[in-house]
Protein backbone atom coordinates (compact mmCIF):
# COMPACT_ATOMS: atom_id res chain seq x y z
CA UNK A 1 0.00 0.00 0.00
CA UNK A 2 1.48 3.41 -0.67
CA UNK A 3 1.50 5.76 1.94
CA UNK A 4 -0.47 9.25 1.20
CA UNK A 5 1.79 11.24 -1.08
CA UNK A 6 1.13 14.15 1.43
CA UNK A 7 4.24 13.15 3.12
CA UNK A 8 5.77 14.01 0.29
CA UNK A 9 3.97 17.75 0.56
CA UNK A 10 5.08 18.00 4.20
CA UNK A 11 8.88 17.02 3.16
CA UNK A 12 8.32 20.63 1.28
CA UNK A 13 7.24 22.26 3.97
CA UNK A 14 9.00 20.90 6.56
CA UNK A 15 12.64 20.45 5.41
CA UNK A 16 14.90 23.51 5.00
CA UNK A 17 14.26 23.28 1.49
CA UNK A 18 14.51 27.56 1.20
CA UNK A 19 17.90 27.81 1.63
CA UNK A 20 19.36 28.49 -1.27
CA UNK A 21 20.52 25.96 -3.71
CA UNK A 22 23.34 26.81 -5.86
CA UNK A 23 22.58 26.01 -9.75
CA UNK A 24 26.03 26.24 -11.84
CA UNK A 25 26.83 25.79 -15.15
CA UNK A 26 27.46 22.53 -16.51
CA UNK A 27 31.44 21.78 -17.18
CA UNK A 28 31.60 19.65 -20.30
CA UNK A 29 34.50 16.73 -20.04
CA UNK A 30 33.51 15.35 -23.45
CA UNK A 31 30.77 14.50 -25.52
CA UNK A 32 30.19 11.94 -27.63
CA UNK A 33 27.96 11.17 -30.61
CA UNK A 34 26.83 6.97 -30.18
CA UNK A 35 27.69 4.74 -33.41
CA UNK A 36 24.95 2.37 -33.54
CA UNK A 37 22.09 3.69 -31.86
CA UNK A 38 20.09 5.35 -34.90
CA UNK A 39 16.31 4.84 -34.44
CA UNK A 40 16.77 2.82 -30.84
CA UNK A 41 16.58 5.91 -28.56
CA UNK A 42 18.18 5.38 -25.42
CA UNK A 43 16.61 5.84 -22.59
CA UNK A 44 17.90 4.56 -19.73
CA UNK A 45 21.86 4.17 -17.73
CA UNK A 46 23.66 2.89 -15.23
CA UNK A 47 26.65 1.68 -14.46
CA UNK A 48 27.01 -1.54 -13.57
CA UNK A 49 30.32 -3.83 -12.45
CA UNK A 50 32.51 -0.98 -14.24
CA UNK A 51 30.20 -0.98 -17.68
CA UNK A 52 28.12 1.83 -18.41
CA UNK A 53 24.78 -0.19 -19.10
CA UNK A 54 22.03 1.35 -21.05
CA UNK A 55 18.45 0.29 -22.20
CA UNK A 56 16.06 1.46 -25.37
CA UNK A 57 12.72 2.21 -25.62
CA UNK A 58 12.36 0.64 -28.84
CA UNK A 59 13.72 -2.57 -28.20
CA UNK A 60 12.39 -5.11 -25.82
CA UNK A 61 14.65 -7.54 -26.20
CA UNK A 62 18.40 -6.34 -24.72
CA UNK A 63 20.33 -4.46 -22.70
CA UNK A 64 23.26 -2.33 -23.61
CA UNK A 65 26.91 -1.30 -23.22
CA UNK A 66 28.05 2.12 -24.22
CA UNK A 67 31.69 1.39 -25.29
CA UNK A 68 34.57 4.72 -24.48
CA UNK A 69 37.19 5.64 -26.34
CA UNK A 70 39.01 8.27 -27.04
CA UNK A 71 36.68 10.89 -28.95
CA UNK A 72 33.88 7.92 -29.18
CA UNK A 73 31.37 5.85 -28.11
CA UNK A 74 29.98 2.67 -29.71
CA UNK A 75 26.71 0.91 -28.87
CA UNK A 76 26.51 -2.59 -28.59
CA UNK A 77 24.57 -5.61 -27.37
CA UNK A 78 25.77 -6.78 -23.91
CA UNK A 79 22.99 -8.95 -22.93
CA UNK A 80 19.21 -10.38 -24.72
CA UNK A 81 16.24 -11.17 -22.65
CA UNK A 82 14.92 -14.22 -22.37
CA UNK A 83 11.62 -15.56 -20.32
CA UNK A 84 10.31 -12.10 -19.62
CA UNK A 85 6.74 -12.35 -21.40
CA UNK A 86 4.00 -9.48 -21.22
CA UNK A 87 2.72 -9.11 -17.65
CA UNK A 88 -1.29 -8.03 -17.17
CA UNK A 89 -1.69 -5.18 -18.79
CA UNK A 90 -1.44 -1.71 -16.60
CA UNK A 91 -4.78 -0.40 -16.01
CA UNK A 92 -5.46 2.84 -17.81
CA UNK A 93 -7.08 5.76 -15.98
CA UNK A 94 -9.41 7.07 -18.10
CA UNK A 95 -11.31 6.98 -21.19
CA UNK A 96 -8.46 8.39 -23.67
CA UNK A 97 -5.65 6.85 -22.01
CA UNK A 98 -7.79 3.19 -22.25
CA UNK A 99 -8.20 4.38 -26.32
CA UNK A 100 -4.34 4.78 -26.61
CA UNK A 101 -3.92 1.44 -24.61
CA UNK A 102 -5.63 -0.52 -27.10
CA UNK A 103 -3.24 0.38 -30.29
CA UNK A 104 -0.56 -0.31 -28.58
CA UNK A 105 1.05 -3.89 -28.94
CA UNK A 106 1.15 -5.71 -26.15
CA UNK A 107 5.12 -6.58 -26.47
CA UNK A 108 5.74 -3.02 -26.21
CA UNK A 109 7.51 -3.00 -22.81
CA UNK A 110 9.02 0.43 -23.33
CA UNK A 111 12.24 -0.11 -20.97
CA UNK A 112 13.12 3.94 -19.64
CA UNK A 113 15.37 2.83 -16.53
CA UNK A 114 17.93 0.50 -15.88
CA UNK A 115 19.69 -0.32 -12.47
CA UNK A 116 21.51 -3.24 -10.72
CA UNK A 117 22.91 -4.58 -7.73
CA UNK A 118 26.29 -6.99 -7.94
CA UNK A 119 23.97 -10.21 -9.20
CA UNK A 120 21.29 -8.69 -11.26
CA UNK A 121 20.05 -5.79 -13.49
CA UNK A 122 16.66 -4.32 -12.75
CA UNK A 123 14.91 -2.67 -15.82
CA UNK A 124 11.47 -0.50 -15.19
CA UNK A 125 8.72 -0.47 -18.22
CA UNK A 126 6.70 2.70 -18.84
CA UNK A 127 4.21 0.51 -20.32
CA UNK A 128 2.84 -1.70 -17.22
CA UNK A 129 5.00 0.20 -14.61
CA UNK A 130 6.30 -2.71 -13.63
CA UNK A 131 10.45 -3.55 -12.44
CA UNK A 132 11.75 -6.63 -14.48
CA UNK A 133 14.75 -8.68 -12.63
CA UNK A 134 17.15 -10.07 -14.93
CA UNK A 135 20.26 -12.32 -14.25
CA UNK A 136 23.59 -12.55 -15.77
CA UNK A 137 22.41 -15.23 -17.85
CA UNK A 138 19.42 -13.12 -19.39
CA UNK A 139 16.78 -15.00 -18.04
CA UNK A 140 14.26 -12.45 -16.86
CA UNK A 141 11.07 -12.02 -14.97
CA UNK A 142 8.48 -9.40 -13.50
CA UNK A 143 9.08 -8.17 -9.76
CA UNK A 144 6.50 -9.52 -8.20
CA UNK A 145 5.71 -5.51 -6.22
CA UNK A 146 2.86 -4.21 -8.09
CA UNK A 147 2.35 -0.61 -6.98
CA UNK A 148 0.83 1.76 -10.15
CA UNK A 149 -2.72 1.19 -9.00
CA UNK A 150 -2.06 2.56 -6.08
CA UNK A 151 -0.01 5.51 -7.32
CA UNK A 152 -2.45 6.46 -9.76
CA UNK A 153 -5.17 6.64 -6.84
CA UNK A 154 -2.78 9.33 -5.33
CA UNK A 155 -2.53 11.39 -8.52
CA UNK A 156 0.74 9.50 -10.08
CA UNK A 157 1.38 7.90 -13.23
CA UNK A 158 -1.72 9.49 -15.12
CA UNK A 159 -0.34 9.46 -18.72
CA UNK A 160 0.55 6.27 -20.63
CA UNK A 161 3.88 7.40 -22.23
CA UNK A 162 4.93 9.64 -18.98
CA UNK A 163 4.84 7.34 -16.30
CA UNK A 164 7.93 5.02 -15.09
CA UNK A 165 10.94 7.12 -16.66
CA UNK A 166 13.84 5.94 -14.26
CA UNK A 167 15.25 3.92 -12.16
CA UNK A 168 17.56 2.89 -9.54
CA UNK A 169 18.53 0.73 -6.85
CA UNK A 170 19.62 1.82 -3.53
CA UNK A 171 20.79 -0.77 -0.88
CA UNK A 172 17.56 -2.60 -0.77
CA UNK A 173 15.37 0.09 -1.90
CA UNK A 174 14.00 0.89 -5.65
CA UNK A 175 13.55 4.72 -6.35
CA UNK A 176 11.00 5.16 -9.42
CA UNK A 177 10.90 8.21 -11.10
CA UNK A 178 7.11 9.00 -12.00
CA UNK A 179 7.83 11.52 -15.07
CA UNK A 180 5.38 13.96 -14.74
CA UNK A 181 1.76 15.57 -15.02
CA UNK A 182 2.26 15.53 -11.95
CA UNK A 183 6.29 14.40 -11.44
CA UNK A 184 7.15 12.45 -8.30
CA UNK A 185 9.41 9.83 -7.15
CA UNK A 186 7.87 6.64 -6.15
CA UNK A 187 10.07 4.64 -3.14
CA UNK A 188 9.62 0.64 -2.78
CA UNK A 189 10.84 -1.26 -0.23
CA UNK A 190 12.08 -4.56 0.19
CA UNK A 191 9.03 -6.06 1.62
CA UNK A 192 6.90 -4.52 -1.09
CA UNK A 193 5.89 -1.45 0.85
CA UNK A 194 5.45 1.74 -1.66
CA UNK A 195 5.92 5.49 -0.80
CA UNK A 196 4.88 8.55 -3.61
CA UNK A 197 6.76 11.89 -2.91
CA UNK A 198 5.94 15.20 -4.62
CA UNK A 199 9.86 16.67 -5.17
CA UNK A 200 10.87 20.06 -3.52
CA UNK A 201 10.62 22.82 -5.39
CA UNK A 202 14.36 24.39 -6.87
CA UNK A 203 13.92 27.92 -7.07
CA UNK A 204 15.74 29.37 -10.07
CA UNK A 205 15.35 25.93 -12.22
CA UNK A 206 13.84 27.02 -15.55
CA UNK A 207 11.64 24.33 -17.63
CA UNK A 208 10.63 27.25 -20.60
CA UNK A 209 6.98 26.58 -20.15
CA UNK A 210 7.12 23.28 -20.39
CA UNK A 211 6.58 20.38 -17.94
CA UNK A 212 8.17 19.87 -14.77
CA UNK A 213 9.29 16.29 -15.20
CA UNK A 214 11.90 13.76 -14.51
CA UNK A 215 13.60 11.44 -16.36
CA UNK A 216 16.43 9.67 -14.63
CA UNK A 217 17.46 8.47 -11.15
CA UNK A 218 20.86 7.66 -10.21
CA UNK A 219 22.57 6.83 -6.89
CA UNK A 220 25.84 8.30 -5.94
CA UNK A 221 27.69 8.73 -2.45
CA UNK A 222 25.29 8.17 -0.29
CA UNK A 223 22.39 10.69 -2.69
CA UNK A 224 19.80 10.57 -4.84
CA UNK A 225 20.68 11.73 -8.70
CA UNK A 226 17.19 13.30 -10.61
CA UNK A 227 17.49 13.80 -14.45
CA UNK A 228 15.17 17.10 -14.89
CA UNK A 229 14.89 17.24 -18.37
CA UNK A 230 12.52 19.90 -19.02
CA UNK A 231 15.24 22.29 -16.51
CA UNK A 232 17.81 20.49 -18.44
CA UNK A 233 19.77 20.13 -15.60
CA UNK A 234 20.76 17.27 -12.96
CA UNK A 235 20.57 17.80 -9.44
CA UNK A 236 21.70 15.99 -6.30
CA UNK A 237 18.92 15.77 -3.73
CA UNK A 238 19.99 14.45 -0.17
CA UNK A 239 17.71 11.57 1.63
CA UNK A 240 15.24 11.39 3.52
CA UNK A 241 14.01 14.76 2.21
CA UNK A 242 14.93 14.94 -1.04
CA UNK A 243 15.54 18.49 -0.61
CA UNK A 244 18.31 19.78 -3.67
CA UNK A 245 21.75 20.32 -2.69
CA UNK A 246 23.19 21.76 -6.15
CA UNK A 247 22.40 21.47 -9.43
CA UNK A 248 23.98 21.60 -12.85
CA UNK A 249 22.30 23.36 -15.73
CA UNK A 250 23.50 21.83 -18.91
CA UNK A 251 21.01 23.86 -21.46
CA UNK A 252 23.89 25.61 -22.97
CA UNK A 253 25.62 22.39 -24.17
CA UNK A 254 22.32 20.66 -25.23
CA UNK A 255 21.17 23.56 -27.15
CA UNK A 256 24.77 24.87 -28.80
CA UNK A 257 25.07 24.64 -32.40
CA UNK A 258 26.94 21.99 -33.15
CA UNK A 259 24.50 19.58 -30.61
CA UNK A 260 20.74 20.72 -31.16
CA UNK A 261 18.92 18.42 -33.00
CA UNK A 262 16.86 19.74 -36.19
CA UNK A 263 13.26 19.47 -33.91
CA UNK A 264 14.49 21.33 -30.27
CA UNK A 265 12.10 19.28 -28.69
CA UNK A 266 13.57 16.12 -29.00
CA UNK A 267 17.26 15.29 -28.22
CA UNK A 268 16.47 15.33 -24.23
CA UNK A 269 18.18 13.91 -21.65
CA UNK A 270 17.26 10.50 -20.72
CA UNK A 271 19.32 8.37 -18.97
CA UNK A 272 21.49 9.29 -16.11
CA UNK A 273 24.41 8.00 -14.60
CA UNK A 274 26.58 9.12 -11.98
CA UNK A 275 30.05 7.48 -11.01
CA UNK A 276 33.50 8.52 -9.97
CA UNK A 277 34.43 9.42 -13.40
CA UNK A 278 31.75 12.80 -13.28
CA UNK A 279 28.08 12.45 -14.38
CA UNK A 280 26.82 11.27 -18.16
CA UNK A 281 23.62 11.87 -19.80
CA UNK A 282 22.38 10.25 -22.69
CA UNK A 283 19.80 12.60 -24.91
CA UNK A 284 17.01 10.70 -26.67
CA UNK A 285 16.81 11.94 -30.12
CA UNK A 286 13.61 10.04 -31.01
CA UNK A 287 15.79 9.51 -34.60
CA UNK A 288 15.86 12.90 -35.44
CA UNK A 289 18.55 14.30 -36.95
CA UNK A 290 20.64 16.98 -35.89
CA UNK A 291 20.65 20.59 -36.79
CA UNK A 292 24.42 21.21 -38.71
CA UNK A 293 23.78 17.60 -40.09
CA UNK A 294 20.49 15.84 -40.40
CA UNK A 295 21.63 12.46 -42.05
CA UNK A 296 23.02 12.18 -38.51
CA UNK A 297 20.51 11.20 -36.06
CA UNK A 298 23.14 8.95 -33.02
CA UNK A 299 21.98 9.88 -29.42
CA UNK A 300 24.48 12.11 -28.43
CA UNK A 301 26.33 11.28 -24.74
CA UNK A 302 27.40 14.28 -22.71
CA UNK A 303 29.83 13.73 -19.56
CA UNK A 304 29.91 16.38 -17.63
CA UNK A 305 32.25 17.27 -14.31
CA UNK A 306 31.31 16.91 -10.81
CA UNK A 307 30.84 21.11 -9.57
CA UNK A 308 33.36 22.02 -7.59
CA UNK A 309 31.32 22.19 -3.94
CA UNK A 310 31.07 18.39 -4.54
CA UNK A 311 34.46 17.95 -4.27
Amino acid sequence: MIKNYLSGIAIVLFSPLLAAVEISPAKLQAGYWVDNSEGLDISGLSFCAGKLLAVSDKNSGEVYSLELSEGSADLVSFLRLSGLGVPERDEPVNVWESFKAFFRPAEDLDFEGVSCDENQIFLVSEHYNRIAVVDPEGNARWQEHIWSGEAKSQGFLQKSNASSEGLVKAGDTFWVAMEREPRGLLKLDSDGEASAFTLPQVEGLNFADRSEDLAGLDFFNGALYTLERNAHAVCRRVLPSLRAEWCLDYRSLEESPERVYEEAHYGKGEGLAVGEKGIFVVLDNNNVGRAQEPEDKRALLLHLAMPEMAN
